[in-house]
């Protein structure tokens, strides 16, 4: 008798199974809307959206768990961009530093806003630029 489950055929295809319930992303997408929404607050809402991102990691597929992992990269080395731009601004050159800064952080939330959207983690995750 020919049992099919230990099918050892090396032709055999691979199927992937989606699991039934879909992956909740509006966690993830509220905290890069925050970290938007810090150029305007002084990066008052990015503060609460790396808290987020701290408490959510590890609890969710692996493509989630880069988006917060990016985020809190996103968090970090932004506080060291915006930080040099603010020490810098006493040699004036710290104003156009902050402009770049801006859209460096405008840049990676919208590359993980497309990522999210494609339900896969985000390019170049540990990267210093965009």
């Amino acid at each position: 008798m020919n049992d099919n489950l230990h099918n050892d055929d090396p032709h055999r295809e691979n199927i992937v199974i989606e699991s039934p319930e879909p992956v909740d992303t509006t966690l993830p997408m509220v905290i890069y809307a925050l970290y938007l929404a810090s150029i305007i607050t002084g990066g008052l809402t990015a503060l609460v959206g790396v808290v987020i991102a701290y408490v959510y990691r590890g609890k969710g597929p692996e493509w989630l768990d880069q988006h917060y992992r990016y985020q809190i990269r996103t968090f970090w080395i932004g506080m060291l961009y915006f930080g040099l731009a603010a020490v810098l601004m006493f040699v004036l050159i710290g104003f156009a530093l902050w402009l770049v800064a801006v859209v460096w952080l405008v840049i990676r939330c919208v590359k993980g806003f497309k990522g999210l959207q494609e339900r896969r983690s985000p390019e170049n995750v540990d990267t210093w630029l965009v």
